[in-house]
C-alpha cells in the first residue's frame, strides 16, 4: 500500500505533474474575472494536495487521505482517521487554514450574490438586459397591471420597462425600473433584443413618445399598443405599429353587446380567459389554399373562429372568401 502512494506521488512530480500545472494554468485563465469560481477551484486544489499529502505521510491509501481531507475541509472531523507524526500535524493545519477559510469564502460570496440579486429586484436595478427574444413591455397603467399575471405564466420572458414599485411586479417578471419615455432608459433596455413588444402608459402622448423612441431603436421589432383614443390608434399605425387596441372602444363595445345579449362578455372571456383551452393566431394550412373558408371549417377537426385576409378579421358571416397562401387563422385549441 505504501508503495502505491509513492508511486503516485512520483507521476504528479514527473510527467504526470506537468500536465497539471499546465491544466491548473488553463483552468486560471477560462475563471479570470469570476472570484467565486477562482475561490472554489483553490479549495478543491487545496483539498487534493492535502489529501495526497496527508496519504502519503500517514502510509493511508488515497482514498483514505482524500475522505479525511474533506472531513476536514467541511468541519465535520469525525475523528476515525487523524494524524500520528509531526508532518502529518503539519499536513493538518495547512489543510486547516487554507480549505477551510476557502470554502467559507465560496458560500460567502454565493449568499452575497443571492441577497444582492434579492436587493437589486427589490429597489428595481436589475436591468436584465442580457435576455432575447422575450416580450418587452414599455409602460404600466390598470391594464397591464392584470396581464402581468397571465403572461409571466407563460412560456416567453417577459421584460417591463416602466417606473413601478417592483414589489407590485410578479416575480416571473424582469423589471427595468425607468420611465419609458426617456431616450437613455429606452436605449438600455435593448428593445432590439425583444420579440415583440406592447406599448402603454398613463396617457395617450406617455404612448406616442415611447413609440418614437422604440421605433428609433429598434425599427423591425413587431410593436402593440395599447392607446384610449382612435385617433391616437391611427397616428401610431403611421409611426409603424402593428397593431392598436384602442382600449375605450373594446370597453364600450363590449358593454353595449352585453346589454343587448347578457351572455356576450361571459363568451369573450370564455374564448380569452381560460385554462382549459387557448385562442391562438396560425398560418393556414397549404391544403386550404384555393377553398373558402366554410370549406375549410367543414373538414376542420376543432374551432375555426375566424380569418384574417387581406389584413382583416373575417368571421365568415356576410363574406365566405377564398384562402390565400399570407392568411392566417383563428382556432381554439385545447391546452397541452
Amino acid at each position: 500500500m505504501p508503495n502505491q502512494c509513492y508511486h503516485g506521488f512520483d507521476s504528479l512530480t514527473g510527467n504526470g505533474g506537468m500536465q497539471m500545472t499546465f491544466l491548473v494554468g488553463v483552468l486560471w485563465k477560462k475563471l479570470k474575472g469570476r472570484p467565486s469560481l477562482h475561490l472554489l477551484w483553490l479549495s478543491a486544489l487545496a483539498v487534493v494536495l492535502g489529501a495526497l499529502a496527508f496519504a502519503i505521510t500517514q502510509k493511508v491509501s488515497v482514498f483514505t487521505g482524500f475522505y479525511w481531507a474533506v472531513t476536514t475541509a467541511a468541519t465535520v472531523g469525525y475523528g476515525d482517521v487523524t494524524p500520528h507524526n509531526t508532518v502529518g500535524r503539519i499536513v493538518a493545519m495547512g489543510v486547516m487554514l487554507t480549505a477551510i477559510p476557502l470554502l467559507g469564502a465560496v458560500f460567502a460570496t454565493w449568499s452575497a450574490g443571492l441577497a444582492s440579486a434579492r436587493v437589486r429586484r427589490l429597489l428595481g436595478m436589475d436591468h436584465h438586459t442580457e435576455l432575447k427574444n422575450h416580450l418587452a413591455i414599455y409602460g404600466y397603467n390598470a391594464t397591464v397591471a392584470h396581464m402581468l399575471g397571465d403572461l409571466a405564466a407563460g412560456d416567453q420572458a417577459v421584460l417591463l420597462v416602466a417606473d413601478v414599485d417592483p414589489a407590485t411586479i410578479p416575480a416571473r417578471v424582469h423589471l427595468y425600473a425607468g420611465d419609458p419615455t426617456k431616450t437613455e432608459v429606452v436605449e438600455q433596455s435593448r428593445p432590439d433584443r425583444a420579440s415583440r413588444a406592447l406599448l402603454a402608459g398613463e396617457t395617450d402622448a406617455a404612448v406616442l413618445m415611447t413609440a418614437v423612441l422604440v421605433n428609433h431603436y429598434a425599427p423591425q421589432l413587431p410593436r402593440t399598443a395599447l392607446v384610449q383614443s382612435p385617433k391616437v390608434a391611427a397616428a401610431l399605425e403611421d409611426l409603424g405599429v402593428e397593431h392598436c387596441i384602442a382600449t375605450d372602444d373594446l370597453v364600450g363595445h363590449a358593454l353595449a353587446k352585453s346589454l343587448e345579449t347578457p351572455h356576450a362578455a361571459d363568451l369573450l372571456l370564455g374564448i380569452i380567459g381560460n385554462d382549459r383551452y387557448q385562442l391562438r393566431e396560425k398560418p393556414v394550412n397549404t391544403d386550404w389554399i384555393g377553398r373558402t373558408l366554410s370549406q375549410v371549417r367543414q373538414t376542420y377537426q376543432g374551432v375555426l373562429l375566424g380569418l384574417l385576409h387581406e389584413k382583416r378579421v373575417v368571421m365568415g358571416v356576410e363574406q365566405d372568401p377564398i384562402v390565400q397562401a399570407d392568411d392566417r387563422v383563428f382556432v381554439l385549441e385545447a391546452e397541452q
